[in-house]
This record gives structure tokens, C-alpha cells and sequence, in this order.
């Protein structure tokens, strides 16, 4: 198989992270955690049901690999109307992201801390997302590494039926290569309707984003939504 046939294999690869885990922790984040998840935690098993988790039908975004959370409580401070799960593995940004939303007193914003990809596969029946974000997510730079990339067919497909009909999902990278791949990989898969260079307003000039303009580095905004 070719390398650019391979990158553009509908397969899920087993095994295959789409992040580096980082483990360190420290007594501020084992307080924080201890204190703050579980007003903010989603229920661990089951599948999504917005009445039930959240106390009200609204619409829900999703918004994979989190970090500190910058963005995601910036969106759910703007959007009362909404509430947004936010997925991060990293144990010390989830514990950032809750520390920075306590005195906001954000009773829309949900976490879940683990891999999205089973959440999204397993919990989150078909056309229940109003949105999904990804911001920055890893960009494994190197063409061998490409398979780890979170943007691939598979979950393309996935996300295409999770999103509601008029649903968005809203990709940014400060890299170039990774824009250049998320652009062929939407051009094969063809469910999508893409626009570029739309920044949301509400998303915060921090983290990843601020770094990357800080190394004269461009961003790549993309809004996909489903064209089928």
C-alpha cells in the first residue's frame, strides 16, 4: 500500500494514540480534581442523554483534547444556551480547565477525562451533536507518524454521524502540514462542506494558538459541515 493510499485508509488502526500521554501530576491537581470534578463529570456509563446527564434538553458540543480548557469555558461563558462536554486525557489540564471555570460558576460545562474516540464510538448516539470542536489538536509532524493524526476517514464518518444535520465541526492547527493533510483527507471522504478562515470570536488568543503566532506561524481555521 502506498503512503498516501495508507494515510487515506478508511481502517481504524488498533493501538493507534492520536495523543502523547503525559501522567505527572501534583497535590494541586489531585486537590483540584477531588474537589471540582464531580460537579462537572459526566456520568460514566450509558449512552448521551442530554435530559438526564444535564437536567435539560439543549444543545450539546463536543470538544476533543481540551488542554487547559481556555477555549472551552470561554465557550461555555458565551453560550449559556449550549452545554459543552470537554474531553482531555491530561490529568493536569482538566484540572486547569476546572480551576479557571470555579469562579465563573459555569453550570453548562461538562468533562470528561479520557480517550474521545470511545466516547464518540460508544456513548454518543447518531445526530445528537450540535457542534464539535478541535483546537489545536496534536500534530505528529511527521509523515510516518500520520496515522496518529485525529483527522482520518474513520473518524470523519464518525463525527458526520454524530453532528446533527446542521451540525459543525470546527478544526484549528498553527501547522501547516497538518492543515495540508486535514484538507486532503476532507476532499476523499466528500460528506463535507468546507469553509476557511473563520475564527470563532468567542475562542480565547492563548495557549497553542498564542504560541504558534509567537513563532510566526499561521492558523488554519476550518468549519466542516455535513454536505450529505
Amino acid at each position: 500500500m502506498s503512503s498516501s493510499r495508507s494515510a487515506l485508509d478508511h481502517t481504524p488502526r488498533q493501538g493507534v494514540r492520536t495523543f502523547t500521554p503525559r501522567w505527572r501530576t501534583s497535590p494541586l491537581t489531585a486537590e483540584r480534581m477531588e474537589r471540582l470534578l464531580p460537579k462537572h463529570a459526566i456520568p460514566s456509563e450509558g449512552p448521551l442523554d442530554a435530559k438526564k446527564w444535564f437536567g435539560r434538553t439543549a444543545a450539546v458540543v463536543l470538544e476533543i483534547g481540551s488542554g487547559h480548557g481556555a477555549a472551552a469555558v470561554a465557550f461555555a461563558a458565551a453560550h449559556p444556551e449550549h452545554d459543552l462536554i470537554a474531553v482531555e486525557v491530561h490529568v493536569p489540564g482538566v484540572a486547569r480547565m476546572l480551576a479557571a471555570a470555579e469562579p465563573l460558576e459555569l453550570t453548562n460545562l461538562w468533562v470528561e477525562r479520557g480517550d474521545a474516540l470511545p466516547l464518540l464510538a460508544d456513548r454518543v448516539p447518531s445526530g445528537t451533536l450540535a457542534a464539535v470542536h478541535l483546537f489545536f489538536p496534536d500534530p505528529w509532524p511527521k509523515a510516518k507518524h500520520a496515522k496518529r493524526r485525529f483527522v482520518q476517514q474513520h473518524t470523519l464518518s464518525l463525527l458526520a454521524d454524530r453532528l446533527a444535520p446542521d451540525g459543525v465541526l470546527r478544526f484549528a492547527t498553527d501547522h501547516a502540514v497538518y492543515a495540508d493533510h486535514v484538507r486532503e483527507q476532507v476532499a476523499h471522504h466528500s460528506g463535507w462542506t468546507v469553509v476557511e478562515g473563520e475564527r470563532p470570536e468567542w475562542r480565547p488568543r492563548d495557549g497553542f494558538e498564542a504560541k504558534g503566532l509567537a513563532a510566526g506561524r499561521t492558523i488554519a481555521e476550518f468549519a466542516l459541515t455535513r454536505s450529505g
